[in-house]
């Protein structure tokens, strides 16, 4: 059973982690302001579709095997950096194929939201993260503790998404500033392809 003063507790640290900005804010912001609002909302929703997936997978266990063996946290990590690495040298060689300066090359939406999901769901830290925040919530001995650890899941990925959403909103003012100046374009492309290529990096220095 969750308690209430355990409930509140949760929703003051989610908050806290909802508005600092991390590796997921960065792709959004930088994918929206690089290709605009809509592609920041399919963004956040693959963003936050894998943060669920990671929720399910710690409540059912699968996350645990990450977190106690090298070997698969180490391959999921590998694959994770270098599909970030793949979308950032994507941005760069289409910020320069492009005729009309966009920064990106165009992608359907479904595209888009796949990225942002698969970029979730190969970050090993997400999982660990999962394993070593909810479960601080939850009464080992609790007869229902897989529908809490649902719950608060589902709890923690609504606030984030709603977080990441008004993000959004500010970060596409300043598209329609870039998408007028060509310099500026070129720029927010080459940013873009950058950042991604960054958190790839970031990511193959996670350890276990």
């Amino acid at each position: 059973m969750l308690e209430p003063y355990d409930f509140w507790i949760f929703l003051s640290a989610s908050f806290l982690l909802w508005i600092t900005p991390g590796p997921d804010t960065i792709y959004i912001l930088a994918r929206t302001i690089s290709q605009g609002r809509l592609a920041g909302l399919l963004s956040v929703l693959g963003v936050s579709a894998g943060v669920l997936a990671h929720t399910i997978f710690a409540a059912i266990g699968l996350s645990a095997i990450l977190a106690t063996s090298a070997l698969a946290f180490t391959a999921v990590k590998f694959i994770g950096a270098a599909y970030l690495i793949y979308l950032g040298m994507q941005a760069l060689r289409g910020n320069r194929k492009q005729a009309e300066v966009t920064g990106v090359v165009a992608q359907s939406r479904s595209q888009i939201f796949g990225q942002g999901l698969l970029t979730n769901l190969l970050n090993p830290k997400i999982a660990i993260f999962f394993l070593a925040f909810l479960p601080q919530f939850v009464a080992p001995d609790s007869h229902s503790s897989s529908g809490i650890f649902l719950f608060l899941g589902g709890i923690f990925v609504m606030g984030s998404t709603v977080w990441c959403l008004l993000l959004v909103v500010c970060a596409a003012s300043f598209k329609k500033a870039a998408t007028s100046n060509a310099r500026l374009s070129v720029a927010v492309g080459r940013i873009t392809g950058f950042v991604y290529i960054g958190l790839g990096l970031n990511l193959l220095r996670a350890k276990l």
